[in-house]
């Protein structure tokens, strides 16, 4: 009870903005774990070293002098490059799924630490014109305004450019190899290069999150992307069960499923600072994190399993 009296309200309130604005950047990580997770069918774990390396390439470019934006273009090539060896280890060599982005998820912690020249590197918003920043919250209405707007926007720009290229006759080709490999390769389309081309995708946004994620932060660091995966499978099953009926039968069905990723992220975040909020330690913070997420996973299994014994009688 003594606990209970102790908390404020309007810290929690204050915690809010922030956790949204995570919610949103993370979002487009999740995005990526979407594509992988639900539409390839492949369990990839490269994330948690791409997140990293797109960080990393964003600070490094943006240290040397490189327009932030660029810098983000490039944080989204060297995903899709991390995506292209998980995608060739598996097709060209063999190895299954998991384990080849495991291998190539523990390189990239060597890598990174090569392109960073050490554990990390920080760039500060009074040096650099950076596109997101932490301080933006916490500044005038018009400030918050400029920041909440181009992040939504972007985001909304990012589910349109994915509806449009998943509607395409390739985008189709790897929807139906995740949907059932054998089928699509009767039908003559190439699953080894759309699962390549799918990995690539995935792990460009995944990059692209990086990059904008050391940019809010203002640092890049090699252990950025650790439990990243959690997060993507938290976003992407939270969304689903939170917003899945609102998704389903209309027509632009997939497009609101992809938003529905996005906010998924917002309110896992809402959920950690609600945590936070509650004044537990922030040692514990990966075990929230993997009960929130067992929690939302065994929610369909459980209203599938008891709805229809409730139907039933």
């Amino acid at each position: 009870m003594a606990l209970l009296f102790s908390l404020s309200p309007m810290s929690l309130l204050r915690a809010m903005p922030g956790a949204v604005a995570q919610g949103l950047i993370w979002g487009i990580m999740a995005l990526g774990v979407y594509i992988t997770y639900r539409l390839l069918d492949f369990a990839d774990l490269t994330v948690d070293g791409s997140l990293a390396t797109g960080g990393a390439v964003a600070v490094m470019l943006i240290r040397a002098g490189v327009d932030p934006v660029i810098a983000l273009v490039a944080a989204f090539a060297a995903g899709m490059l991390a995506g292209f060896v998980t995608g060739m280890l598996h097709t060209a060599l063999g190895i299954p799924g998991i384990l080849a982005s495991i291998l190539t998820q523990i390189s990239l912690y060597s890598i990174n630490l090569n392109i960073m020249g050490k554990s990390n590197q920080a760039i500060n918003v009074d040096q650099y014109q950076l596109v997101v920043s932490l301080r933006y919250i916490s500044g005038d209405a018009a400030t918050k305004f400029k920041f909440y707007g181009g992040v939504i926007l972007g985001c909304l720009v990012l589910v349109a450019i994915l509806y449009r290229y998943f509607g395409t006759e390739q985008g189709q080709a790897i929807r139906a190899t995740g949907c059932n490999k054998s089928m699509a390769k009767a039908q003559g389309i190439n699953t080894n290069f759309h699962t390549v081309l799918a990995l690539m995708i995935s792990n460009g946004l995944v990059g692209l999150c990086g990059g904008l994620y050391a940019q809010y932060q203002g640092a890049a660091d090699v252990n950025m992307g650790r439990g990243a995966i959690v997060i993507g499978l938290a976003a992407v099953i939270i969304g689903e069960v939170l917003f899945g009926k609102l998704c389903a039968g209309k027509k632009l069905a997939f497009a609101y499923t992809m938003i529905a990723v996005i906010l998924g992220a917002v309110a896992y975040y809402i959920v950690i600072a609600f945590v936070l909020w509650l004044k537990m330690p922030s040692d514990n913070m990966k075990l929230f994190s993997a009960i929130v997420v067992a929690i939302f996973l065994s929610i369909p299994y459980l209203k599938g399993k008891y709805g229809k014994k409730g139907v039933a009688a």
